[in-house]
């Protein structure tokens, strides 16, 4: 039984992982498309470009990944401003990092941005599961209602169990 229970977390934190990531595809398509359209439609160098993407796909990220990955129902701004906190490092590292490969050593600014997306991408996750959320995951209504149906369905289970294995009274034991 207590295999059961580990192998059941274990589970639900790589399909934790699983959505955070695919979530994080999703804002780094946004990232990306919106990095596309500024750097062919404007006149800027490489920093704005990013930086005006970079938020849009924060925004994005956060927003998804608060309510599907980490279910979680903590106070908002503080979240946010943790968020902020690992931007204020993240930001200025990446930026400057960006602009070195792009503008300083001509790397194309598409790959440019996918390495600063990897890097990213691993480190905020980590930050967000065991910093940002980590007390508050599974505490929204939809994670709340999920263990209460399975609780209920537990319970009913083990009704069931129960009655298929009680010992039935017969006539000779009356």
């Amino acid at each position: 039984m207590q295999k059961s229970v580990k192998g059941e977390k274990i589970m639900k934190e790589v399909w934790r992982v699983i959505k955070y990531f695919l979530i994080a595809a999703s804002a780094g398509l946004i990232e990306m498309g919106s990095f596309a359209l500024l750097d062919k439609v404007t006149p800027w160098k490489y920093w704005p470009c990013y930086l005006i993407a970079l938020v849009l796909s924060v925004v994005w990220n956060f927003t998804f990944n608060r309510k599907y990955t980490f279910h979680s129902a903590n106070n908002v701004p503080i979240a946010m401003l943790k968020v902020a906190a690992y931007y204020a490092v993240f930001t200025p590292f990446s930026t400057w990092f960006g602009s070195w490969l792009a503008d300083g050593h001509g790397w194309p600014g598409f790959w440019v941005t996918v390495i600063n997306m990897l890097i990213n991408g691993i480190t905020e996750f980590l930050y967000q599961r065991f910093f940002v959320f980590g007390k508050s995951i599974d505490t929204n209504k939809s994670a709340i209602k999920k263990k209460e149906k399975e609780a209920a369905e537990a319970a009913k289970a083990a009704e069931v169990a129960e009655a298929e294995t009680a010992v039935p009274e017969t006539a000779s034991a009356k």
